[in-house]
């Protein structure tokens, strides 16, 4: 009778493994519960909103956002980055694009949306008063594809840029 086989050693590059949508969920709620650490950052901005990187480690970044009533991001995705964002002040619509059909949902203050690396959506302050929003991100973002809805409802790419801040 033989020895059995050594088992498979996993190659490692050294980083830790990026987090999945649960733990960056956590994260977020994390950030904020510690208003004092964001809350003197928030900044609104016209046209475009404001963001801003809270935190960046080996493991994820976090991000703060601000929107005024109408604006609102273009149909994108997070560049094979797992994510979670929470709605922290205010009221934010998501617009979601799986293959059985767009999907909307409503997200109040303390309301936290998780996702993984192939999710595609739409966010936009459809209120009348302002909002902010707190994002994690593993691994950091290093791109986002933007899409556009053709006319029998497929997504069409229209550009990736890349994530700077």
């Amino acid at each position: 009778m033989s020895a059995p086989a050594p088992a498979a050693v996993p190659a490692t590059t050294g980083l830790p493994a990026p987090l999945g949508p649960q733990l960056l969920a956590r994260t977020v709620r994390r950030f904020a519960a510690r208003p004092q650490e964001w809350r003197p950052r928030v900044a609104f901005t016209s046209p475009d909103r404001f963001y801003l990187r809270l935190a960046r480690t080996a493991a994820y970044e976090v991000w703060l956002l601000t929107w005024l009533p109408g604006q609102g991001t273009e149909i994108h995705d997070h560049g094979g980055s797992a994510g979670a964002f929470g709605v922290v002040e205010g009221a934010l619509r998501e617009q979601t694009f799986p293959a059985a059909g767009p999907r909307e949902t409503g997200l109040a203050a303390g309301d936290v949306r998780a996702f993984g690396t192939r999710y595609v959506h739409r966010v936009v302050n459809a209120g009348g008063a302002p909002a902010v929003s707190i994002h994690a991100y593993a691994p950091a973002l290093t791109t986002q594809t933007y899409y556009r809805r053709d006319g029998d409802g497929r997504l069409a790419v229209l550009r990736t840029d890349a994530v700077t801040g």
